[in-house]
């Protein structure tokens, strides 16, 4: 039986789900009242890297985060491997090319909050979209797509990592899950559809894979990231 360790529900709510193979923190956000936003460089065009530098740029905004992961793979120079739309403006564009990684091993996708909603989708169905995006990161792979599994997840693989991804409940809901115990792709992708019951998901990164979480009073400091994606306190 998996124990879900959760506050009543908020537009914002950070919990712990469990069970003897798998532990992983889930983070709920209704986008209707919590509107998400993109982070990826300051206003000299610095890229913010960790959670600590995009607070050190929202305080002189009286901001602050209370939330933040990061939202997908990225280059050296951490700027954005794929697309990536912040404000409703796209600062990178979609990538197509077929290619080594994680990334590439399509179907890859693209997790999107438009004026409808928030949503996971293929990154062929993107190009097809018509409608005005506010924000948008691309990763790969697409762990499930209407349900289905990736066709290359392999339940018995051995690539065991700290992994995150974002997925969205048929209400459109969206879950940002961070595991807290190493897992496979086949593993992460189960407790997205099984347990947490959505149809679409999206895989981010793994072994740089980071949270923070006022609500559980969680920073992580691991790794230097490419992309976040969180919430401010002026959002709510």
């Amino acid at each position: 039986m998996l124990a879900l360790l959760s506050m009543p529900a908020r537009a914002l709510d950070c919990s712990t789900i469990k069970n003897a193979a798998i532990r992983a923190t889930v983070c709920r956000v209704d986008v209707r009242n919590d509107p998400l936003r993109l982070f990826l460089r300051d206003d000299a065009g610095t890229p913010f890297k960790s959670f600590d530098a995009i607070d050190r740029w929202l305080i002189p905004r009286g901001r602050h985060l209370v939330f933040a992961m990061n939202a997908g793979m990225f280059r050296r120079d951490f700027s954005p491997l794929g697309l990536s739309i912040a404000a409703g403006r796209q600062l990178t564009g979609l990538e197509t090319r077929s290619s080594k990684g994680n990334f590439f091993l399509k179907p890859n996708g693209v997790f999107l909050v438009s004026d409808r909603g928030a949503r996971v989708m293929e990154t062929s169905e993107y190009a097809l979209l018509r409608e005005h995006v506010i924000l948008a990161t691309q990763s790969g792979p697409l762990l499930l797509h209407a349900g289905k599994l990736h066709p290359a997840l392999r339940p018995r693989s051995k690539s065991r990592l700290i992994r995150n991804g974002v997925g969205v409940t048929p209400a459109g809901e969206v879950l940002f899950v961070i595991a807290d115990s190493p897992l496979n792709f086949y593993e992460f992708a189960l407790l997205f559809r099984d347990t947490l019951h959505c149809r679409d998901a999206l895989y981010l990164d793994g072994n740089v894979s980071s949270l923070k979480s006022l609500q559980l009073g969680r920073d992580d400091h691991h790794h230097e990231l490419g992309p976040i994606i969180g919430l401010t306190d002026v959002d709510r």
